[in-house]
């Protein structure tokens, strides 16, 4: 049998069983999950019970994790979380990489995933991008959990960008929020996951996954007029490393 069928075969198969790990946790926590979401206030066991789904994925895979920390979280603080997106591992690899408790928040279209989208839609702050009215919302959504100790979590591409391309544009969105908010942002590189896993179907594989943590870049002295020069310098730490 020529190489390459054999490679597709494998590639077929190692897809499917991302999506057996995905629902096997879900499935067997499922009595627990529907409790710990039940209530906004329980959401750091549900973060516990998340980062363990996440190792669970990424451990399955074959992966391994390497995280470089250019600086280190301070407990009582609230940050802003983001990362290059390029791959279907990185919702599991941000909450690897992140042990403080953060809410991400992500595209309502996700939500139509069955049993996952459950969840997603009951964690997550979801945003219609095409909708002004769904991006105020999310400031106000935000606002709330920032209130309560937790940080937030976005991948400012505004999505997974075409293979060829290495980093896009970076939304305004996440940087609007940390300014308002006086937090700092925590850019993470992902170095492997267009590699490992990305969206191009027959590809990937085990390996390991490194992740920059950078230095953060602070907004206490920033107002919504530095929005754009903010965006810059995180997008640029990223390509960077990238």
């Amino acid at each position: 049998m020529p190489m390459i069928v054999l490679r597709c075969i494998f590639w077929l198969l190692y897809r499917i069983w991302f999506y057996i790990l995905v629902l096997i946790p879900i499935i067997i926590l499922l009595p627990i999950l529907l409790v710990v979401v039940s209530r906004e206030k329980w959401y750091p066991v549900f973060f516990k019970i998340a980062r363990f789904w996440a190792k669970f994925i990424i451990i399955g895979m074959g992966f391994r994790w390497d995280i470089k920390k250019d600086q280190f979280l301070e407990k009582e603080e609230s940050y802003m979380f983001i990362a290059n997106h390029t791959s279907m591992i990185d919702i599991m690899l941000m909450l690897v990489a992140v042990k403080k408790p953060f809410v991400f928040v992500g595209k309502k279209e996700l939500a139509k995933i069955p049993l996952f989208g459950f969840f997603y839609r009951k964690t997550c702050i979801l945003v219609d991008r095409s909708s002004a009215k769904s991006r105020q919302a999310v400031f106000l959504r935000a606002q709330k959990r920032l209130q309560s100790g937790l940080s937030i979590c976005i991948f400012p591409e505004g999505g997974v960008p075409e293979e060829h391309v290495i980093l896009d544009e970076f939304k305004d969105g996440a940087f609007r929020l940390a300014i308002n908010h006086k937090i700092p942002i925590v850019p993470l590189t992902f170095l492997d996951n267009k590699k490992r896993f990305s969206y191009t179907f027959f590809s990937g594989g085990p390996g390991v996954l490194r992740v920059i943590k950078h230095k953060f870049l602070t907004t206490s002295n920033l107002t919504i007029h530095d929005t754009r020069t903010l965006n810059n310098s995180a997008r640029k730490v990223i390509l960077d490393s990238l």
